[in-house]
């Protein structure tokens, strides 16, 4: 009888401890279900990206419209570049596959660029040619880059 007893609680822890798998299996595949909707949202939901071109020939201003430009990304969106929704780069236009940026975007001399991109694709692009003239002026430099950039940010 005691034999019996035993065997009949085992089988029952055996099907509690089952059906405890089952929950935790089913919470874990929910959990993941939404973790990967997401992560496909925030990927389709796009990004801008800031391009500096430059060529290889480089004078002092063309180097400081670079030190200003990744300084007036860096220090007024710093939250959009590290969630990924911004990105700055730097791209030497006569280097082995970046001849296609002059074309792509009719670059002339050294440029600041934004674009915009969702779903992997380029939706519009923005030269922004005051850098020149505000190169002497870093606030000023800053204000412009800072208020092309939200509005950039806004489409996302």
């Amino acid at each position: 009888m005691v034999n019996r007893f035993k065997r009949y609680c085992l089988k029952a822890q055996e099907g509690k401890l089952k059906k405890l798998i089952v929950i935790f299996l089913a919470a874990v595949a929910v959990i993941s279900a939404s973790f990967s909707a997401f992560a496909t949202e925030d990927k389709s939901s796009g990004k801008v990206i800031a391009y500096y071109f430059h060529g290889a020939m480089r004078c002092p201003t063309c180097h400081k419209l670079e030190q200003y430009s990744k300084e007036a990304v860096e220090a007024n969106f710093k939250d959009a570049l590290s969630s990924g929704k911004l990105e700055f780069k730097v791209v030497n236009i006569e280097e082995k596959n970046n001849e296609h940026y002059v074309n792509d975007y009719q670059l002339v001399t050294k440029s600041l660029v934004l674009s915009l991109i969702k779903d992997g694709k380029e939706l519009k692009s923005k030269n922004l040619p005051k850098i020149w003239e505000y190169v002497r002026d870093k606030q000023e430099f800053f204000d412009y880059v800072s208020g092309e950039v939200n509005n950039f940010l806004k489409e996302i």
